[in-house]
């Protein structure tokens, strides 16, 4: 029992050593990547990263934050920004569908439709923020709502990221408008608020449907 409860300790100290988000926030990139510029590229962008093993066998479980952020960091620095962050959400548009078609049950994706956009809203964001943890790993979320929703994320990925925190941002903002649109209302549009870099580590961004 005595090492049962020990090993327990150790797993907990290990999760906390070693966050970690889902696997969409690689899985997805390398699916934009291989669609915007091929097989090729993708691969020299993974292995960069050190990540070559996941474009053949994809995560199915949580992966540490930091080679997240080492994968963001390899798109930065083989395709420039403009670039890096359109990947980024382009894998965040595919991150809404899987979400869509795996994640959210019909009866729940039914009701926020029927419901009028603002408290269908409400619903979304409660239950996001419940699964925060899952793409935030040791970072912050935080919503505030009124004639917009305006989201702030901290830390995570965001600050491991350093130099491409902005292309983990692009991926966060094209996830969220994505889900709004199919969700809560097909006009909703994102602004960024904040711009995330490698000092601040957080981006803040609104959506609108008005």
């Amino acid at each position: 029992m005595a090492e049962a409860g020990a090993i327990g300790v150790l797993a907990v100290v290990e999760e906390r050593a070693c966050p970690r988000v889902g696997p969409d926030a690689v899985n997805r990139v390398a699916e934009a990547l291989a669609e915007r510029h091929g097989p090729d590229l993708a691969r020299g962008v993974f292995a960069r990263a050190g990540l070559s093993g996941w474009l053949d066998h994809p995560p199915a479980a949580m992966v540490p934050e930091a080679d997240v952020a080492a994968l963001h960091r390899a798109l930065l620095a083989e395709l420039g920004e403009p670039e890096a962050r359109a990947v980024a959400a382009a894998a965040g548009r595919r991150t809404a569908d899987y979400l869509l078609a795996k994640r959210i049950p019909a009866p729940v994706r039914v009701l926020l439709r029927l419901l009028p956009a603002a408290p269908s809203a409400r619903l979304l964001l409660r239950a996001i923020a419940r699964h925060a943890w899952t793409f935030c790993g040791s970072g912050s979320f935080a919503v505030e709502q009124g004639e917009r929703v305006v989201v702030t994320i901290t830390g995570g990925p965001l600050r491991a990221a350093g130099p491409a925190a902005a292309c983990v941002a692009a991926y966060y903002a094209a996830t969220f408008q994505a889900l709004f649109r199919a969700l809560v209302h097909p006009n909703t549009s994102v602004a960024a608020l904040r711009r995330a870099t490698e000092a601040t580590g957080a981006c803040a961004f609104a959506l609108s449907w008005r």
